[in-house]
C-alpha cells in the first residue's frame, strides 16, 4: 500500500463522499475511485459501501482507517525529524479569529506533543487579510476562515460555522429567533477597508456594499456595534460577545468554513504534518 493511496482513502473515509474528497485532494473523481478500487483489491476486502445515500465504511474500512491514520502520522513525523535535522525546525503559523476556540487549543496541544522540537511562531492577523500573510510570504501556513480567493493556495476545510447578526441587546431585532439579510436592509454595518479580499468582503458584508465604520479586528467589530448601533455578521458557537450584545442566527447564508491553508506546491513537511494534526484536532 502506497502512502498516497492511503491518503486518498482517508480523505474519502473522512468526507464520506467521493466528490468532496476529490475536491479536497485537488483531483478528479474517476482516478480517485480507481485508486480506492485498487486498494480494496490489494487488501482483499470491501472498504467502502457506495449508495445513493452516500458512502459508509465497512468494518474492514473502519479498521484500515485507524491504521492508515497511524501510518500517515508516522510518515509525517519522519519527514519532520529529517527537516529538523536539516536545520528547518521552525514553522510560522498565521492565525485569524478567536483564540478561545477549543479546537485551536487542541491543535496547539497535539502539535506540541507530536513535534516538541519544532518552534512554532504565531502571527496574529487582523480581518483585512484572511490569508494571515500567506500570500505575502509572512507565514508558512494559515489557520483561518473563509471564504476568500484561493488562487495559488491549498485550502483544507476543518469545520463550517453558521453565522449570525451581532446587535446591541436593546436593538428592536435582538429578540428574534432568527433573521434574514433582508431584515437588515438599510442598516449601517461595520465594514472592512477598501482593497480587502473581494470574496471575503462580499460574504461578511452580506453580498452588498455597506456603509458604516471601518474595522480591522474582532474587538473593533464588537465596539462598532456597541458604540454606534451598527450591525454585522459573526460566527455562531464558541464566540461570546459582551453582555450588551447578542448574536441572532442568520438564515439564507452558507456557513463560514474554518480552514488550514498554505501555498500550493509547498513541500515543507512541517506544513503537511500541521494540516493533518489540525484535521484530527477539529474532528475531535
Amino acid at each position: 500500500m502506497e502512502l498516497r493511496t492511503l491518503r486518498y482513502f482517508v480523505a474519502v473515509a473522512e468526507e464520506l463522499h467521493f466528490g468532496r474528497a476529490a475536491a479536497r485532494l485537488h483531483m478528479s473523481q474517476p482516478p480517485l475511485s480507481r485508486a480506492i478500487k485498487q486498494l480494496e483489491t490489494d487488501v482483499g476486502a470491501v472498504l467502502l459501501l457506495r449508495s445513493a445515500a452516500g458512502v459508509t465504511l465497512t468494518p474492514a474500512g473502519t479498521a484500515l482507517l485507524a491504521e492508515a491514520r497511524a501510518l500517515l502520522d508516522q510518515a509525517d513525523r519522519a519527514r519532520v525529524r529529517v527537516a529538523t535535522a536539516a536545520g528547518t525546525p521552525a514553522l510560522t503559523v498565521g492565525i485569524l479569529g478567536d483564540g478561545a476556540d477549543p479546537a485551536a487549543n487542541r491543535l496547539a496541544d497535539a502539535y506540541r506533543q507530536q513535534h516538541p522540537e519544532v518552534e512554532v511562531r504565531v502571527r496574529d492577523a487582523d480581518l483585512t487579510d484572511p490569508t494571515c500573510g500567506l500570500r505575502a510570504g509572512l507565514v508558512d501556513v494559515a489557520l483561518t476562515r473563509g471564504p476568500f480567493d484561493e488562487t495559488g493556495l491549498e485550502v483544507h476545510v476543518l469545520r463550517a460555522d453558521p453565522v449570525g447578526a451581532v446587535l446591541r441587546a436593546d436593538d428592536p431585532l435582538a429578540g428574534r429567533e432568527h433573521l434574514a439579510l433582508a431584515d437588515l436592509a438599510g442598516r449601517r454595518w461595520f465594514r472592512f477597508p477598501d482593497g480587502t479580499d473581494a470574496r471575503w468582503q462580499a460574504y461578511w458584508h452580506g453580498g452588498e456594499p455597506r456603509e458604516g465604520p471601518v474595522v480591522r479586528a474582532v474587538q473593533e467589530c464588537l465596539q462598532a456595534v456597541l458604540w454606534n448601533g451598527t450591525v454585522g455578521l459573526m460566527p455562531l458557537g464558541h464566540h461570546r460577545p459582551p453582555g450588551e450584545l447578542v448574536v441572532v442566527p442568520l438564515t439564507g447564508l452558507a456557513p463560514s468554513p474554518v480552514v488550514v491553508a498554505w501555498q500550493h506546491g509547498d513541500a515543507n513537511p512541517l506544513i503537511g504534518s500541521f494540516a493533518r494534526i489540525a484535521t484530527a484536532a477539529y474532528r475531535a
